[in-house]
């Protein structure tokens, strides 16, 4: 299913995410509408508190800084993919008015759809609720934080609902993924990054040769969690999340040096279609926040005596895969670090007509 929306023109794949992403954002409003008036129910009765899941037990930070940096890792892989939209808009008509756009809904929706959503949860399903412990255990979906709000707020059919809702998020995830690995492995064929044949087109613009070694590799990373009960695909969900924070230590590096260089040259910025905020703070804020996050992973296992290899490994196993590519293509290539005064940063002529 995900190869055939994948193989239609960049329309398809936008029409299907349209829709799941309507099924999800359904989901969510329903979720929150529901968790506010839990929330209100529980202000108007004095002996109730909305604070007392927050300050239960180890709460609200529970496990410490390891636990914090740990699940800072998987919020993250969460949101990977958000940085799609740069991808998708040497495809989009009129992208210096849709990117701009599109890039101000996502932050809205973030902050609205995740955090908002974290909140309603903390305030109402304690950590240590025995059926969320037991639904851990166990890894049932139908016991996660969403569902238990829903069956306490007497809706019995929670479960069925959000098991769809997991399934369409589950399919949108795979096709954003494959749409995003399909389009960057076009891209480093064409700049002779990658081997040429996955840079030819099909008649609708399609890079099909890119999309069929994506689905193989896919298919192949699937397979490989009926092998040794789980540890080698453990393995590739760290290093996928690893890669997802690199990238956006790129990003942010990337971001800074074009802003740098752009005004060097002597551009203005009130000519850029799209200025992101707080520069060059937030940049250098995210720089050293995924810093901190990829290198504070596991740093529990150079402690207690006894070096854990294996732990660090398959934590950090990213990092030399990265190290290794970036510096031999820097060898093979000898390339060097670009002056801000000659970086490529003249800006595109865009006819609306087009």
């Amino acid at each position: 299913m995900i190869f055939g929306i994948n193989a239609l023109t960049v329309k398809g794949f936008g029409e299907s995410e349209f829709w799941f992403s309507m099924i999800k954002v359904i989901a969510i409003i329903v979720f929150i509408a529901i968790g506010l008036f839990t929330i209100g129910k529980i202000m108007l009765d004095p002996m109730q508190s909305i604070t007392q899941n927050w300050v239960t037990g180890d709460a609200p930070f529970v496990g410490g800084l390891q636990a914090m940096i740990g699940i800072a890792m998987i919020a993250g892989f969460s949101f990977q993919g958000t940085e799609m939209v740069g991808v998708a808009a040497g495809e989009s008509k009129e992208p210096h008015k849709t990117i701009p756009l599109a890039i101000k809904q996502i932050f809205w929706r973030i902050l609205l759809f995740y955090t908002l959503c974290i909140f309603i949860i903390g305030t109402l399903v304690a950590y240590n609720d025995p059926m969320l412990l037991h639904a851990a255990k166990t890894e049932n979906v139908a016991l996660s934080p969403f569902t238990l709000l829903y069956e306490k707020a007497g809706f019995a059919f929670a479960a069925s609902v959000m098991n769809a809702v997991i399934l369409s998020a589950i399919l949108s995830a795979g096709n954003s993924g494959m749409y995003s690995s399909t389009r960057m492995l076009y891209d480093m064929a064409r700049e002779g990054r990658a081997p040429k044949v996955f840079a030819k087109l099909d008649r609708r613009g399609v890079p099909m040769k890119a999309l069929y070694a994506t689905t193989a590799v896919a298919a192949l990373c699937f397979l490989t969690t009926f092998i040794g009960e789980e540890a080698v695909f453990n393995w590739l969900l760290n290093t996928s999340g690893m890669c997802g924070f690199i990238v956006w230590l790129g990003i942010a590096i990337s971001h800074y040096r074009f802003r740098k260089g752009y005004l060097k040259q002597g551009h203005q910025l009130s000519d850029l279609a799209y200025r992101a905020k707080f520069f060059p703070f937030a940049p250098w804020f995210a720089f050293i926040l995924c810093s901190l996050i990829i290198l504070g992973q596991n740093y529990q296992a150079l402690l207690g005596g006894k070096i854990d290899w294996l732990g660090l490994l398959s934590t950090y196993i990213s990092i030399p895969l990265f190290l290794a590519i970036w510096l031999g293509y820097k060898l093979k290539y000898k390339t060097k670090l670009i002056p801000y005064s000659k970086m490529d940063v003249q800006p595109l002529k865009i006819d609306d007509d087009a």
